[in-house]
């Protein structure tokens, strides 16, 4: 039998538990695509303003010559003027990031699947510049970004690009 002189020196009886951090949250649908939208225009915007340079004009004179003549012709111009204007504005952030300037506004983050950092070669390589490839044939580009937005409504919230790239977007 114990006697209160004896429960002093007992162990505390409360009860504990190991709390493990909690996962960031996948990023909705309508965030991403507004994320998508900002970075549409400011790529809109930076493709405006180059065209207005004499040198990129005549350029752009000739892509749209080439997407005259159907959606299935071979222009690999969009691919000559928009990666690097792309990895221009994009590159950076992304990189260091893991973010474009349109997830960055949303506060948004690509990040592996695992959580882990995004390397700039499963960013720039797999993530963006699979998806860029196609347009060498719009017809290509159209088919994969209709099935690239489509993935989206499964439960990962992972398009064909973040499968592709094994990442995932998540909400800081």
């Amino acid at each position: 039998m114990t006697t209160t002189e004896d429960q002093r020196f007992a162990p505390p009886q409360a009860h504990v538990e190991d709390v493990a951090p909690a996962e960031p949250a996948l990023a909705g649908r309508g965030i991403r695509l507004g994320a998508a939208i900002i970075d549409a225009v400011i790529a809109g915007a930076a493709g405006w303003a180059f065209a207005m340079i004499p040198w990129f004009a005549s350029i752009s004179q000739a892509h749209l010559k080439a997407a005259e003549q159907g959606m299935w012709t071979w222009n690999p111009m969009g691919l000559l003027i928009g990666i690097p204007i792309f990895l221009l504005i994009q590159g950076w952030p992304l990189v260091t990031r893991g973010q474009t300037i349109g997830k960055m506004l949303c506060k948004l983050r690509i990040v592996r699947t695992d959580g882990s950092k995004a390397d700039a070669f499963r960013l720039l390589g797999l993530r963006y510049g699979i998806g860029s490839l196609t347009g060498v044939v719009s017809g290509f580009a159209m088919i994969y970004g209709l099935i690239d937005s489509l993935l989206i409504f499964r439960g990962s919230r992972q398009c064909l690009h973040d499968t592709i790239a094994d990442t995932k977007v998540i909400q800081l």
